[in-house]
């Protein structure tokens, strides 16, 4: 975990992937704002190296937990001061507190009862009404190299996510896979990894040379222009966005 978390502080700000992230969820970000009608008071569980935590800051106050203390080193020479050192399992705040859950690239690597019980204590630490968005890898044939380096336990179908979200107490409002539009190029990289065999690798994270990295990054702003209006039917990952009755 600590090398993935080295490898995503030198790329998230630049690599497409982490651009086109950031123009799927702030969409979502932005509704529950609204639905709140003033600055949400928010929680990133599981904030890696805090980079998401400035995109928060944008709709209310945000506050980051990680278990690693890379992640939280990183962030906290990013200038970021709320932070705390938890596990998602088990949070350090009382019920009821947060009208924003976030947790980004965190449960797939969570075994299954501790993946229940960061659902479990994300419902608990939301306001009723309060919103929940995740952001899974999607697609068990995508399993790659980096599935080993971020630690990867498990992909997401959509019906599967909804499930468990469901199970924890909360109403979906909605779910689509994402990255639709560089698929073929996920699926043909994983296919030849799987056929040379899976190792960890932090190849598909480095940011590609400039011209490669901005088509792909246009690529994902058109996609995420679509989202606004309609689902993926496939992804290489799965976003979810949900309520506490």
């Amino acid at each position: 975990m600590d090398r993935l978390l080295a490898a995503t502080a030198r790329a998230e700000r630049d690599h497409f992937w982490f651009r086109g992230f950031r123009l799927f969820v702030e969409p979502l970000v932005a509704d529950a704002r609204a639905a709140h009608g003033a600055p949400l008071e928010i929680l990133d569980s599981g904030c890696g190296t805090g980079h998401n935590l400035e995109l928060l800051r944008r709709y209310g106050r945000a506050t980051g937990i990680d278990l690693t203390w890379t992640g939280l080193t990183v962030a906290r020479q990013r200038g970021e001061r709320r932070l705390a050192r938890a596990t998602a399992a088990r949070l350090p705040f009382p019920a009821k507190t947060f009208g924003l859950v976030t947790s980004f690239d965190v449960l797939y690597s969570l075994p299954d009862e501790t993946e229940r019980d960061a659902l479990a204590e994300m419902f608990r630490v939301l306001r009723p009404g309060g919103r929940l968005l995740v952001n899974v890898a999607a697609l068990d044939a995508l399993r790659g190299n980096h599935s080993i380096l971020s630690g990867e336990l498990r992909r997401y179908s959509r019906g599967a996510l909804e499930k468990k979200l469901q199970a924890a107490g909360f109403r979906l409002r909605r779910s689509t896979y994402t990255n639709l539009s560089i698929l073929p190029l996920v699926a043909a990289v994983r296919l030849a990894q799987r056929v040379t065999g899976h190792v960890e690798s932090q190849d598909e994270i480095a940011v590609p040379v400039a011209p490669v990295n901005a088509a792909l990054s246009g690529v994902l702003a058109l996609e995420a222009a679509a989202l606004r209006v309609v689902n993926m039917p496939l992804g290489s990952s799965l976003l979810a966005y949900a309520e506490r009755p």
